[in-house]
């Protein structure tokens, strides 16, 4: 069994590579370019997961305005990921992580070693994590925690500018 990382803020955003509808989706290829609001939740088809997924889409005016991408995460096959997202109306990438292998890179651990935790990480431009949040439960929260988090980096880049 591999050890699972912990990832927190002020990390390197591990790199990773994974199937989504639209192809191989890679965090690096938004370094540069895009803060990245990666989330990783249970499963897809259920009333938890979906009210997360909504919130996303709901706000992602605010997540283009901020210049992010929002990508999710699940262990769920690339054909759940279509129908959910198309039952849905979901604008935005979710990849498979049939293996675990991408939630084990973030540390995103299981709740009783069974249901995969809820976690969203927001990384900068540069690749490196800004804020981590973490709650099974308080799904629609997740959107809106990335949400002020990239308004802190976008605050802390204008202060730097300004020096």
């Amino acid at each position: 069994m591999a050890r699972i990382a912990t990832i927190g803020v002020g990390d390197p955003a591990p790199d990773f590579a994974a199937p989504s509808k639209g192809g191989i989706v890679r965090l690096s290829d938004y370094r540069g370019k895009h803060p990245v609001v990666l989330y990783f939740y249970p499963r897809d088809h259920t009333s938890v997961c979906t009210a997360q997924a909504c919130s996303f889409r709901d706000h992602l005016e605010s997540f283009r305005a901020a210049g992010a991408v929002v990508i999710g995460v699940s262990g769920d096959s690339i054909a759940s990921h279509e129908r959910f997202a198309g039952k849905h109306a979901l604008p935005f990438p979710l990849v498979s992580d049939a293996d675990g292998s991408i939630r084990r890179l973030y540390g995103v651990p299981k709740l009783l070693g069974l249901i995969p935790s809820r976690v969203t990480f927001v990384i900068d431009r540069e690749g490196i994590v800004r804020s981590v949040y973490s709650a099974l439960f308080e799904s629609e929260r997740h959107a809106l925690e990335a949400i002020a988090a990239l308004e802190r980096i976008s605050a802390a880049q204008s202060e730097a500018g300004r020096a």
